[in-house]
């Protein structure tokens, strides 16, 4: 009898163990790192024009415009030097305005719905250590190429020649 009972003790733990035992799951390896796939550089998607302004006159000078054409809305302001400054952090003069023509960025959601990540159009204001104040924005044709929109030629062309004027004219070019 106790040699039943032994038998019987061993088939349970074979089959538990066997039960528990994991299978290997290749699905993983089949799926690429997107970290290893995307390889950007510094500042690839993003154009940036050296003011010829001050840091005051090229911020102020870019809310004109924008407030100016009636085809835009300013949607937002933030001032990262401030939020910073509110933690007790420095920071170089960083400001960042949030605008947009519904006209045209809408056909792009439309075409590519998480193009919205990317919109309403930015544009930065910033000085860099040396003092040398920067404007910059994402190029369109990057926002084409990481969001996959097709067609709406027309539009992206539009979006980029306002962007060109715009950040030009904030600094002074």
């Amino acid at each position: 009898m106790t040699i039943y009972k032994i038998f019987g003790f061993l088939l349970i733990v074979l089959t538990i163990t066997s039960c528990n035992q994991s299978q290997n799951d290749t699905s993983k390896d089949k799926e690429q790192n997107p970290k290893q796939e995307m390889e950007i550089d510094k500042a690839q998607g993003v154009i940036t024009k050296v003011s010829s302004q001050n840091f005051e006159d090229t911020y102020n000078t870019l809310v004109e415009i924008i407030t100016n054409n009636p085809k835009l809305k300013i949607v937002a302001q933030l001032d990262h030097q401030a939020n910073a400054a509110s933690v007790g952090l420095e920071l170089n003069p960083t400001r960042v305005i949030m605008f947009g023509n519904p006209k045209l960025g809408t056909p792009l959601m439309q075409n590519s719905q998480i193009t919205g990540l990317d919109l309403p159009q930015k544009v930065l204001v910033w000085q860099d250590d040396e003092g040398v104040v920067k404007v910059s924005y994402n190029d369109p044709e990057f926002l084409r190429l990481r969001h996959d929109i097709n067609g709406n030629e027309n539009i992206l062309q539009t979006i980029t020649k306002a962007l060109d004027n715009i950040s030009k004219g904030a600094a002074a070019l």
